[in-house]
Protein backbone atom coordinates (compact mmCIF):
# COMPACT_ATOMS: atom_id res chain seq x y z
CA UNK A 1 0.00 0.00 0.00
CA UNK A 2 1.21 3.47 -0.59
CA UNK A 3 1.81 5.85 2.13
CA UNK A 4 1.75 9.61 2.76
CA UNK A 5 3.48 11.71 5.21
CA UNK A 6 0.75 14.23 6.75
CA UNK A 7 2.74 17.24 7.43
CA UNK A 8 3.09 17.97 11.46
CA UNK A 9 0.84 20.83 12.51
CA UNK A 10 -0.65 23.01 15.38
CA UNK A 11 -3.94 21.89 16.64
CA UNK A 12 -6.10 25.02 18.61
CA UNK A 13 -7.31 24.02 21.62
CA UNK A 14 -10.96 25.28 21.49
CA UNK A 15 -12.37 24.27 24.74
CA UNK A 16 -11.62 23.09 28.09
CA UNK A 17 -14.29 21.38 30.56
CA UNK A 18 -14.67 19.09 33.20
CA UNK A 19 -16.39 16.26 31.10
CA UNK A 20 -16.12 16.14 26.94
CA UNK A 21 -18.76 13.15 26.44
CA UNK A 22 -18.03 11.85 22.94
CA UNK A 23 -21.16 10.58 20.68
CA UNK A 24 -25.01 11.88 21.85
CA UNK A 25 -26.66 8.56 21.32
CA UNK A 26 -28.59 7.42 24.37
CA UNK A 27 -25.36 6.21 26.24
CA UNK A 28 -24.13 9.96 25.67
CA UNK A 29 -27.23 11.94 26.76
CA UNK A 30 -27.24 9.79 29.70
CA UNK A 31 -23.54 11.20 30.50
CA UNK A 32 -23.80 14.18 29.54
CA UNK A 33 -27.25 15.15 31.62
CA UNK A 34 -26.18 12.90 34.28
CA UNK A 35 -22.43 15.13 35.11
CA UNK A 36 -24.22 18.25 34.22
CA UNK A 37 -26.86 17.68 36.68
CA UNK A 38 -23.80 17.15 38.98
CA UNK A 39 -22.50 20.39 38.52
CA UNK A 40 -19.74 20.11 35.94
CA UNK A 41 -19.06 21.73 32.61
CA UNK A 42 -20.15 19.52 29.88
CA UNK A 43 -18.79 19.32 26.07
CA UNK A 44 -20.76 17.05 24.05
CA UNK A 45 -19.73 16.35 21.08
CA UNK A 46 -21.96 14.42 17.53
CA UNK A 47 -20.92 13.59 14.53
CA UNK A 48 -24.88 13.91 13.27
CA UNK A 49 -27.53 17.11 12.65
CA UNK A 50 -29.03 15.72 16.28
CA UNK A 51 -28.89 14.45 19.65
CA UNK A 52 -30.69 10.71 20.05
CA UNK A 53 -28.29 8.44 18.05
CA UNK A 54 -29.93 5.66 17.37
CA UNK A 55 -32.90 6.82 19.15
CA UNK A 56 -33.62 9.49 16.80
CA UNK A 57 -31.11 9.78 13.51
CA UNK A 58 -30.86 5.92 13.40
CA UNK A 59 -35.11 5.79 13.54
CA UNK A 60 -35.01 2.92 16.07
CA UNK A 61 -38.85 1.75 16.49
CA UNK A 62 -38.73 2.08 19.96
CA UNK A 63 -36.62 1.64 23.31
CA UNK A 64 -36.79 -1.68 23.84
CA UNK A 65 -36.26 -3.24 27.27
CA UNK A 66 -34.92 -2.01 30.00
CA UNK A 67 -37.29 0.60 30.87
CA UNK A 68 -36.98 1.24 34.68
CA UNK A 69 -35.42 4.41 34.21
CA UNK A 70 -36.63 8.20 35.22
CA UNK A 71 -34.41 9.58 33.20
CA UNK A 72 -36.14 7.90 30.07
CA UNK A 73 -39.47 8.67 32.08
CA UNK A 74 -38.28 12.56 31.98
CA UNK A 75 -37.31 12.34 27.82
CA UNK A 76 -40.72 10.73 27.07
CA UNK A 77 -42.38 13.30 29.10
CA UNK A 78 -40.35 15.93 27.46
CA UNK A 79 -41.31 13.90 23.50
CA UNK A 80 -45.00 13.40 23.97
CA UNK A 81 -45.37 17.23 24.94
CA UNK A 82 -44.05 18.57 22.27
CA UNK A 83 -46.08 20.67 19.64
CA UNK A 84 -44.32 18.92 16.79
CA UNK A 85 -46.37 15.49 17.15
CA UNK A 86 -50.13 15.44 15.81
CA UNK A 87 -52.96 16.12 17.89
CA UNK A 88 -54.00 12.56 17.70
CA UNK A 89 -50.85 9.65 17.95
CA UNK A 90 -51.71 6.09 16.91
CA UNK A 91 -53.11 3.92 19.68
CA UNK A 92 -51.25 0.56 18.44
CA UNK A 93 -48.02 2.56 19.35
CA UNK A 94 -45.96 0.67 21.68
CA UNK A 95 -45.39 3.53 24.81
CA UNK A 96 -41.94 3.51 24.26
CA UNK A 97 -42.37 4.17 20.38
CA UNK A 98 -40.19 6.78 19.34
CA UNK A 99 -41.63 9.92 17.55
CA UNK A 100 -38.14 10.83 15.77
CA UNK A 101 -38.51 14.47 15.07
CA UNK A 102 -40.37 15.39 18.07
CA UNK A 103 -37.96 13.61 20.23
CA UNK A 104 -34.69 14.92 18.76
CA UNK A 105 -36.12 18.52 19.92
CA UNK A 106 -37.39 16.88 23.06
CA UNK A 107 -33.74 15.62 24.30
CA UNK A 108 -32.11 18.85 23.01
CA UNK A 109 -33.70 20.81 25.14
CA UNK A 110 -33.14 18.84 28.11
CA UNK A 111 -29.58 19.05 27.67
CA UNK A 112 -29.48 22.64 26.95
CA UNK A 113 -31.47 23.68 30.07
CA UNK A 114 -28.82 21.35 31.87
CA UNK A 115 -25.99 23.68 30.63
CA UNK A 116 -24.27 21.18 28.19
CA UNK A 117 -22.51 22.67 25.29
CA UNK A 118 -23.29 21.01 22.15
CA UNK A 119 -21.31 20.69 18.94
CA UNK A 120 -22.73 18.56 15.96
CA UNK A 121 -21.35 17.54 13.00
CA UNK A 122 -18.08 16.93 14.71
CA UNK A 123 -16.19 13.41 14.30
CA UNK A 124 -13.41 11.95 16.72
CA UNK A 125 -10.05 12.22 15.18
CA UNK A 126 -7.57 11.17 17.69
CA UNK A 127 -7.32 11.49 21.20
CA UNK A 128 -4.99 13.16 23.14
CA UNK A 129 -2.91 11.15 25.80
CA UNK A 130 0.29 11.93 28.14
CA UNK A 131 1.48 9.34 30.53
CA UNK A 132 -1.14 7.27 29.89
CA UNK A 133 -4.07 9.65 30.32
CA UNK A 134 -6.37 10.70 28.38
CA UNK A 135 -6.35 14.68 28.49
CA UNK A 136 -8.62 15.42 25.52
CA UNK A 137 -9.35 14.85 22.15
CA UNK A 138 -9.03 15.94 18.46
CA UNK A 139 -11.71 16.55 16.57
CA UNK A 140 -12.56 16.89 12.86
CA UNK A 141 -15.35 19.29 11.43
CA UNK A 142 -16.03 21.81 8.84
CA UNK A 143 -13.77 24.09 11.12
CA UNK A 144 -10.59 21.84 10.41
CA UNK A 145 -9.20 20.17 13.22
CA UNK A 146 -9.05 20.95 16.67
CA UNK A 147 -8.63 19.94 19.90
CA UNK A 148 -10.93 19.83 23.27
CA UNK A 149 -9.37 19.49 26.75
CA UNK A 150 -10.85 17.90 29.90
CA UNK A 151 -10.61 16.27 33.39
CA UNK A 152 -12.35 12.85 32.14
CA UNK A 153 -13.66 12.01 28.81
CA UNK A 154 -16.46 9.57 28.75
CA UNK A 155 -16.71 7.58 25.00
CA UNK A 156 -19.88 7.01 24.09
CA UNK A 157 -18.93 6.43 20.26
CA UNK A 158 -20.51 3.12 20.39
CA UNK A 159 -17.34 1.78 18.48
CA UNK A 160 -15.60 2.95 21.15
CA UNK A 161 -13.41 5.47 18.60
CA UNK A 162 -11.87 7.65 21.39
CA UNK A 163 -10.80 4.77 23.04
CA UNK A 164 -9.87 2.75 20.28
CA UNK A 165 -7.54 6.09 18.76
CA UNK A 166 -5.95 6.55 22.91
CA UNK A 167 -4.65 2.57 22.39
CA UNK A 168 -6.87 0.96 24.59
CA UNK A 169 -7.10 -2.95 24.16
CA UNK A 170 -10.43 -4.06 22.77
CA UNK A 171 -11.63 -7.21 21.22
CA UNK A 172 -13.68 -6.78 17.70
CA UNK A 173 -16.97 -9.23 17.82
CA UNK A 174 -16.95 -12.35 19.49
CA UNK A 175 -13.46 -13.71 20.40
CA UNK A 176 -13.41 -16.88 18.44
CA UNK A 177 -13.51 -15.59 15.07
CA UNK A 178 -14.65 -11.88 15.19
CA UNK A 179 -17.97 -11.94 14.28
CA UNK A 180 -20.25 -8.76 14.74
CA UNK A 181 -23.86 -8.83 14.61
CA UNK A 182 -25.16 -7.80 11.68
CA UNK A 183 -26.20 -3.83 10.27
CA UNK A 184 -29.72 -2.89 9.76
CA UNK A 185 -31.02 0.52 8.00
CA UNK A 186 -34.24 1.58 9.53
CA UNK A 187 -36.60 3.04 8.05
CA UNK A 188 -40.78 4.37 8.05
CA UNK A 189 -43.17 3.36 5.72
CA UNK A 190 -46.93 5.29 5.45
CA UNK A 191 -50.17 4.01 3.95
CA UNK A 192 -50.37 1.31 6.71
CA UNK A 193 -53.97 0.23 8.03
CA UNK A 194 -53.44 0.00 11.53
CA UNK A 195 -56.76 -1.63 12.21
CA UNK A 196 -56.02 -4.43 10.14
CA UNK A 197 -52.32 -4.46 10.34
CA UNK A 198 -49.67 -7.16 11.55
CA UNK A 199 -46.67 -6.09 13.84
CA UNK A 200 -44.54 -9.61 14.50
CA UNK A 201 -42.08 -7.74 16.88
CA UNK A 202 -39.67 -10.36 17.43
CA UNK A 203 -38.14 -13.16 15.45
CA UNK A 204 -40.36 -15.74 17.36
CA UNK A 205 -43.55 -13.91 16.10
CA UNK A 206 -45.05 -16.41 14.16
CA UNK A 207 -47.78 -14.94 12.16
CA UNK A 208 -50.49 -16.76 9.59
CA UNK A 209 -50.96 -14.57 6.57
CA UNK A 210 -53.85 -15.82 3.77
CA UNK A 211 -50.45 -16.72 1.67
CA UNK A 212 -48.75 -18.81 4.72
CA UNK A 213 -46.62 -18.08 7.56
CA UNK A 214 -45.02 -14.44 7.36
CA UNK A 215 -41.96 -15.59 8.37
CA UNK A 216 -41.50 -18.11 6.41
CA UNK A 217 -42.81 -15.64 3.57
CA UNK A 218 -40.01 -13.75 4.62
CA UNK A 219 -37.20 -16.42 4.41
CA UNK A 220 -38.72 -17.40 1.03
CA UNK A 221 -38.96 -13.86 -0.85
CA UNK A 222 -36.84 -11.21 0.71
CA UNK A 223 -32.86 -11.45 -0.33
CA UNK A 224 -30.45 -13.04 1.52
CA UNK A 225 -29.41 -12.02 4.19
CA UNK A 226 -32.41 -10.06 4.42
CA UNK A 227 -35.26 -12.85 4.95
CA UNK A 228 -37.09 -12.29 9.00
CA UNK A 229 -39.94 -9.45 9.58
CA UNK A 230 -40.06 -6.95 12.21
CA UNK A 231 -42.50 -4.77 12.18
CA UNK A 232 -43.59 -2.14 14.21
CA UNK A 233 -46.29 0.79 14.78
CA UNK A 234 -45.05 4.30 14.77
CA UNK A 235 -46.76 6.35 17.06
CA UNK A 236 -47.73 8.96 13.40
CA UNK A 237 -50.88 7.61 12.25
CA UNK A 238 -50.57 5.04 9.25
CA UNK A 239 -46.68 4.89 10.07
CA UNK A 240 -44.89 2.00 10.33
CA UNK A 241 -40.90 1.58 12.18
CA UNK A 242 -39.43 -1.62 9.43
CA UNK A 243 -36.81 -3.57 11.41
CA UNK A 244 -36.10 -5.60 8.08
CA UNK A 245 -32.67 -4.91 6.09
CA UNK A 246 -29.85 -7.03 7.30
CA UNK A 247 -25.78 -7.36 5.65
CA UNK A 248 -24.01 -9.61 7.91
CA UNK A 249 -20.19 -10.03 7.70
CA UNK A 250 -19.73 -5.96 8.83
CA UNK A 251 -16.50 -4.91 10.36
CA UNK A 252 -18.48 -1.44 10.63
CA UNK A 253 -15.41 0.69 11.63
CA UNK A 254 -14.46 0.24 8.06
CA UNK A 255 -15.70 3.09 5.92
CA UNK A 256 -15.80 0.55 2.82
CA UNK A 257 -17.66 -1.93 4.87
CA UNK A 258 -19.98 0.74 5.79
CA UNK A 259 -20.67 1.72 2.23
CA UNK A 260 -20.98 -1.53 1.38
CA UNK A 261 -23.79 -1.73 4.07
CA UNK A 262 -25.56 1.18 3.15
CA UNK A 263 -25.40 0.06 -0.56
CA UNK A 264 -27.23 -3.33 -0.09
CA UNK A 265 -29.62 -1.88 2.79
CA UNK A 266 -30.95 0.50 0.31
CA UNK A 267 -31.23 -2.53 -2.69
CA UNK A 268 -33.15 -4.61 0.31
CA UNK A 269 -35.77 -2.00 0.82
CA UNK A 270 -37.49 -2.15 -2.87
CA UNK A 271 -37.65 -5.62 -2.12
CA UNK A 272 -39.07 -4.97 1.25
CA UNK A 273 -41.61 -2.68 0.12
CA UNK A 274 -42.63 -5.23 -2.76
CA UNK A 275 -43.25 -7.92 -0.03
CA UNK A 276 -45.38 -6.27 2.48
CA UNK A 277 -47.85 -5.03 -0.12
CA UNK A 278 -47.91 -8.83 -1.23
CA UNK A 279 -48.12 -10.57 1.92
CA UNK A 280 -48.95 -8.41 5.03
CA UNK A 281 -52.40 -7.39 5.41
CA UNK A 282 -52.61 -3.85 6.30
CA UNK A 283 -49.85 -2.62 4.21
CA UNK A 284 -51.38 -3.19 0.35
CA UNK A 285 -50.19 0.62 -0.04
CA UNK A 286 -47.53 1.13 1.74
CA UNK A 287 -44.93 3.54 0.84
CA UNK A 288 -41.16 4.86 2.05
CA UNK A 289 -41.38 7.87 3.92
CA UNK A 290 -38.21 8.40 5.21
CA UNK A 291 -34.78 6.18 6.29
CA UNK A 292 -32.17 6.55 8.78
CA UNK A 293 -29.19 8.65 8.51
CA UNK A 294 -26.51 5.35 8.52
CA UNK A 295 -26.90 1.99 9.21
CA UNK A 296 -27.51 0.37 12.85
CA UNK A 297 -24.50 -0.62 13.80
CA UNK A 298 -25.01 -3.55 16.73
CA UNK A 299 -21.87 -5.20 17.90
CA UNK A 300 -17.91 -3.89 17.19
CA UNK A 301 -15.20 -3.38 19.81
CA UNK A 302 -15.70 -4.91 23.24
CA UNK A 303 -13.06 -2.65 25.37
CA UNK A 304 -10.88 -4.72 28.36
CA UNK A 305 -11.76 -3.23 31.72
CA UNK A 306 -11.43 -4.00 35.30
CA UNK A 307 -14.70 -6.32 34.59
CA UNK A 308 -15.64 -8.18 31.88
CA UNK A 309 -19.48 -8.31 32.39
CA UNK A 310 -20.72 -11.73 31.77
CA UNK A 311 -24.09 -13.53 30.54
CA UNK A 312 -24.47 -15.80 33.91
CA UNK A 313 -24.56 -11.96 35.73
CA UNK A 314 -27.75 -11.17 33.84
CA UNK A 315 -29.12 -14.48 34.35
CA UNK A 316 -28.56 -14.44 37.82
CA UNK A 317 -29.77 -10.41 38.14
CA UNK A 318 -26.76 -10.10 40.33
CA UNK A 319 -26.22 -6.62 42.26
CA UNK A 320 -23.03 -5.29 41.93
CA UNK A 321 -21.25 -3.48 44.71
CA UNK A 322 -20.12 -1.03 42.66
CA UNK A 323 -23.41 -0.67 40.66
CA UNK A 324 -23.97 2.54 38.33
CA UNK A 325 -27.03 1.25 36.51
CA UNK A 326 -29.74 -0.07 38.28
CA UNK A 327 -32.81 -2.51 37.22
CA UNK A 328 -31.96 -3.47 33.54
CA UNK A 329 -33.65 -6.03 32.10
CA UNK A 330 -33.66 -7.35 28.52
CA UNK A 331 -32.80 -10.70 26.86
CA UNK A 332 -29.78 -12.41 24.45
CA UNK A 333 -31.05 -10.51 21.23
CA UNK A 334 -28.20 -12.17 18.94
CA UNK A 335 -29.08 -11.18 15.27
CA UNK A 336 -27.73 -14.14 13.45
CA UNK A 337 -24.46 -13.51 12.64
CA UNK A 338 -24.61 -15.66 9.47
CA UNK A 339 -28.16 -14.66 8.35
CA UNK A 340 -31.40 -13.47 8.93
CA UNK A 341 -33.17 -14.32 12.39
CA UNK A 342 -32.28 -15.14 15.68
CA UNK A 343 -28.60 -16.29 16.51
CA UNK A 344 -28.36 -19.73 17.72
CA UNK A 345 -27.08 -18.62 20.98
CA UNK A 346 -29.66 -15.88 21.43
CA UNK A 347 -32.99 -16.27 23.73
CA UNK A 348 -36.20 -13.83 22.91
CA UNK A 349 -39.15 -15.68 24.12
CA UNK A 350 -37.46 -18.11 26.02
CA UNK A 351 -35.07 -16.05 27.53
CA UNK A 352 -35.22 -16.40 31.48
CA UNK A 353 -33.49 -14.95 34.37
CA UNK A 354 -33.80 -14.52 38.06
CA UNK A 355 -34.88 -10.64 37.87
CA UNK A 356 -33.38 -7.22 37.01
CA UNK A 357 -29.11 -7.09 37.03
CA UNK A 358 -26.82 -3.88 37.52
CA UNK A 359 -23.88 -2.78 35.72
CA UNK A 360 -20.84 -2.77 37.74
CA UNK A 361 -18.76 0.92 37.39
CA UNK A 362 -15.49 -1.37 36.68
CA UNK A 363 -16.71 -2.79 33.37
CA UNK A 364 -16.70 1.20 32.61
CA UNK A 365 -12.98 1.75 33.60
CA UNK A 366 -10.35 0.58 30.84
CA UNK A 367 -7.67 -1.39 32.30
CA UNK A 368 -4.74 0.54 31.31
CA UNK A 369 -5.65 4.14 30.88
CA UNK A 370 -6.92 6.96 32.82
CA UNK A 371 -8.80 9.82 32.42
CA UNK A 372 -11.28 7.89 30.04
CA UNK A 373 -14.59 6.12 30.83
CA UNK A 374 -16.34 3.98 28.32
CA UNK A 375 -20.19 3.84 27.78
CA UNK A 376 -23.18 2.20 26.39
CA UNK A 377 -22.09 -1.02 23.78
CA UNK A 378 -18.47 -0.27 24.12
CA UNK A 379 -18.36 -1.05 27.99
CA UNK A 380 -16.16 -4.75 28.94
CA UNK A 381 -18.65 -7.67 28.26
CA UNK A 382 -19.02 -10.94 26.43
CA UNK A 383 -20.57 -11.56 22.92
CA UNK A 384 -23.91 -12.79 24.53
CA UNK A 385 -23.62 -10.07 27.38
CA UNK A 386 -23.29 -7.19 25.36
CA UNK A 387 -26.35 -8.58 23.52
CA UNK A 388 -28.76 -7.81 26.43
CA UNK A 389 -26.76 -4.27 27.70
CA UNK A 390 -26.76 -2.92 23.99
CA UNK A 391 -30.18 -1.84 23.78
CA UNK A 392 -31.05 1.77 24.18
CA UNK A 393 -32.63 2.09 27.88
CA UNK A 394 -29.56 0.21 29.25
CA UNK A 395 -27.36 2.07 27.70
CA UNK A 396 -28.67 5.45 28.89
CA UNK A 397 -28.20 4.07 32.17
CA UNK A 398 -25.01 3.27 31.95
CA UNK A 399 -24.30 6.88 30.41
CA UNK A 400 -25.68 8.33 33.42
CA UNK A 401 -23.89 6.43 35.82
CA UNK A 402 -20.67 7.21 33.90
CA UNK A 403 -21.64 10.57 34.03
CA UNK A 404 -21.90 11.41 37.66
CA UNK A 405 -18.63 9.68 38.36
CA UNK A 406 -16.66 11.72 35.71
CA UNK A 407 -18.89 15.28 37.29
CA UNK A 408 -17.00 13.67 40.86
CA UNK A 409 -13.87 13.18 39.95
CA UNK A 410 -13.36 16.22 37.78
CA UNK A 411 -14.69 17.83 41.15
CA UNK A 412 -12.06 16.46 43.54
CA UNK A 413 -9.82 16.12 41.21
CA UNK A 414 -9.26 12.81 41.11
CA UNK A 415 -8.66 9.60 38.10
CA UNK A 416 -12.20 8.57 37.60
CA UNK A 417 -10.75 5.15 38.31
CA UNK A 418 -10.36 6.31 41.88
CA UNK A 419 -13.68 7.63 42.41
CA UNK A 420 -15.79 6.70 45.59
CA UNK A 421 -18.48 4.60 43.96
CA UNK A 422 -20.68 4.75 47.26
CA UNK A 423 -20.88 8.58 46.55
CA UNK A 424 -21.41 8.42 43.25
CA UNK A 425 -24.41 5.78 44.17
CA UNK A 426 -25.64 8.72 46.61
CA UNK A 427 -26.07 11.18 43.75
CA UNK A 428 -27.74 8.53 41.60
CA UNK A 429 -30.11 8.10 44.34
CA UNK A 430 -30.72 11.81 44.51
CA UNK A 431 -31.79 11.68 40.84
CA UNK A 432 -34.50 8.57 41.62
CA UNK A 433 -32.02 5.57 40.92
CA UNK A 434 -33.32 2.40 43.55
CA UNK A 435 -31.18 -0.04 43.48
Amino acid sequence: MKTYLEPARTLPVVGTCDVLVAGAGPAGIGAALGAARCGASVFLLEAANCVGGMATAGMMSHWCGGTESPLLDEIFKRTKSSPLLPPATSERANPWATAHEAQKTAVQELLLEAGVTLQYHTRIAGAVVEDNTVKGVITESKSGREVILAHTVIDATGDGDVAAAAGAEFVLGRPEDHGCQPVTLMFRIGGVDHSRAIFPGSFESLVDVPKGEIQALGHEHLPFPAGHVLLYPAPLPGEVCVNMTNVTGVNATDVRELTRAELTCREQMVKIVQFLREFAPGYENCYAVTSAANVGVRETRHFKALYQLNETDIVEARTFDDWIATRNHFNFDIHNVKGPGLDANGAQHKFRSKGKYTIPYRSCVPEKLDGLLLSGRNIDGTHKAHSNFRVMPICLNIGQGTGVAAALAARNNIPARAVDVKAVQAELMKMGIRP
